[in-house]
């Protein structure tokens, strides 16, 4: 990627917080080195505001570098194995921070394009995984009505019982390994 217009990036319109993610975002490799100083032009444009930090899974990304350097600032990059693998996290002034659905580099368009989509609209507690299980072809729920509206994705995980907490421990633990395309 070169530049902010050819990030391919879908935000929430007005970031209203309804759902564990505002936005997604498709990158052409897991290179964080080569990907993120685009996306941050692309966030720093469309909110007219600056990215100050970015957080992401350190099992998911290759080449992570400590700083970005962005136009007049160095950005910070922490590396977390407690984030979603699924997601990256931007600290902006005035939004608090920005979760951003990552689309695995080598997914298909159409599924990257219906991911985009529902990572806009998800609510209450869909995890960014169940997002890319809904958008993906082969999942047979997405041919059904509910699963393919963005006010629907909730019902639709929920049938297949992706969506739920435990009961007591909060999100079930996963392990941390880099998300299959």
């Amino acid at each position: 990627m070169t530049g902010p217009e050819k990030v391919r990036l879908s935000l929430d319109p007005d970031l209203a917080r309804r759902g564990a993610v505002d936005g997604a975002w498709w990158p052409a490799s897991y290179d964080a080195g080569a990907e993120l100083p685009a996306l941050i032009a692309a966030i720093d444009q469309r909110l007219e505001r600056r990215v100050l930090r970015v957080g992401l899974h350190v099992d998911t990304w290759d080449n992570i570098p400590r700083r970005i350097v962005a136009p007049g600032r160095q950005i910070r990059v922490g590396w977390f194995r407690t984030i979603d693998p699924h997601v990256v996290n931007l600290i902006i002034p005035g939004i608090e921070h920005l979760n951003l659905l990552v689309i695995p580099p080598g997914t298909a368009p159409a599924a990257a394009d219906k991911a985009l989509g529902l990572a806009t609209g998800c609510r209450g507690r869909t995890r960014p995984g169940d997002i890319l299980t809904a958008a993906a072809p082969d999942n047979p729920t997405t041919s059904a009505p509910a699963g393919l509206d963005t006010a629907g994705l909730d019902t639709a995980a929920n049938a297949l019982g992706l969506a739920g907490w435990d009961n007591e421990g909060g999100q079930p633990r996963q392990p941390a390994r880099r998300p299959a395309p």
